[in-house]
């Protein structure tokens, strides 16, 4: 994601936000629910999506990206691509308001199959308000989605701390290690994951919808060629050579 420019949302629109958020929240399976998901190599699994936008610096226009991916060949089948205006301001912790309409229209300008899960630049359940835009894409579109995001989400007393890199030190030694992510009130938000054996620093993983944490940890492990797992790491391309292209 590049920078973009800063606008303000009023507290009236913010409650709006937080009552859809509050009902949506009640919506979420933090379980699997497909049978692919069951099978240790994931049999069944044949379509992974990943979404991402890029941002024009100090504008509101953008670029949003879905690429679809074959499993487990990881090679992209199809992609869709769209200049956007964000119109909708940013607001810490509601992010899904202005993004998730985006991601919904590149779904329905495919032309194959939709994916059987989709992975996210960004939270699931790993949110200030337990509701990030991988929660919100996932129940709007009945999805199973994934939460795959580069920086932690500092909430419930995660940090990264001494604490988090005596973790990182003593368990990310080898690529497919990882540690749970106990806030202070011991809820599990994620994990962290050492994505690949080259990645130093790890990314962080979590539950958006209609797949459990253990699944969503595997099969990121699985798709990661890199340090960002392939169908994210491929829309985060996509999105970032349009961007380029502006004048």
């Amino acid at each position: 994601m590049e920078a973009e420019a800063v606008q303000e949302v009023d507290e009236e629109q913010l409650q709006e936000w937080r009552r859809i958020q509050d009902e949506m929240k009640s919506e979420v399976i933090e379980d699997d629910v497909e049978a692919w998901q069951a099978e240790e190599s994931f049999c069944g699994l044949e379509l992974i999506g990943g979404v991402d936008i890029s941002f024009v610096k100090d504008s509101t226009k953008a670029c949003v990206a879905l690429v679809v991916c074959s499993y487990p060949e990881l090679e992209v089948v199809e992609k869709v691509m769209e200049e956007i205006e964000m119109t909708i301001p940013y607001a810490s912790g509601f992010l899904a308001f202005r993004e998730v309409g985006f991601f919904e229209a590149c779904l329905q300008k495919l032309e194959g199959e939709k994916p059987q899960v989709i992975m996210v630049d960004g939270n699931g359940i790993l949110h200030q308000r337990g509701f990030g835009v991988a929660c919100h894409l996932g129940v709007r579109t009945g999805i199973p989605c994934i939460g795959v995001a580069k920086k932690l989400m500092q909430i419930d007393g995660l940090e990264k701390d001494e604490n988090f890199q005596h973790k990182k030190e003593e368990h990310l030694k080898m690529s497919g290690d990882f540690f749970d992510l106990v806030g202070d009130s011991l809820k599990v938000w994620g994990k962290a994951l050492k994505s690949t054996s080259a990645s130093n620093n790890p990314i962080f993983v979590s539950v958006g919808h209609k797949i459990s944490l253990d699944s969503a940890t595997r099969l990121v492990h699985s798709c990661c060629l890199y340090r960002v797992p392939e169908p994210v790491r491929q829309a985060d391309v996509l999105s970032r050579e349009r961007i380029r292209e502006e004048p």
